[in-house]
């Protein structure tokens, strides 16, 4: 079985945040779905702008740890927007087996509780 890429976890991961943000009434006003390419969603909800940075985490890393100086850079950018900043990050691991990859056409477990802001 082939492994997958980094976009495609990162794709994968879009794909869950996005779901959710659309399932609490957020409207997009921009998606940007490029691997490390800050943030992947501007949305809109309440008349409030958020920037959501999406990483995909594989097992054993921790999915609520994020990189600080990417955030607080992207926190800079939202303020000029008078905008919120949240991270998302998405654990994935094989369903099989925790300490192999995920694989093309096999299952996998996710480990996502949501954003947190920044």
């Amino acid at each position: 079985m082939a492994k997958l890429s980094k976009q495609e976890l990162h794709n994968l991961a879009m794909n869950i945040v996005g779901k959710d943000l659309q399932e609490q009434g957020y409207e997009f006003l921009g998606v940007n779905s490029a691997f490390k390419k800050n943030p992947q969603f501007v949305a809109l909800r309440n008349k409030k702008l958020h920037f959501v940075v999406v990483r995909a985490v594989e097992y054993p890393a921790n999915p609520r740890e994020y990189d600080q100086v990417i955030m607080e850079k992207v926190k800079d950018h939202a303020e000029k927007f008078n905008a919120r900043t949240f991270y998302a990050g998405v654990g994935l691991a094989n369903s099989n087996d925790y300490e192999k990859p995920v694989n093309h056409g096999e299952e996998y477990v996710v480990n996502y509780n949501g954003w947190q802001e920044i």
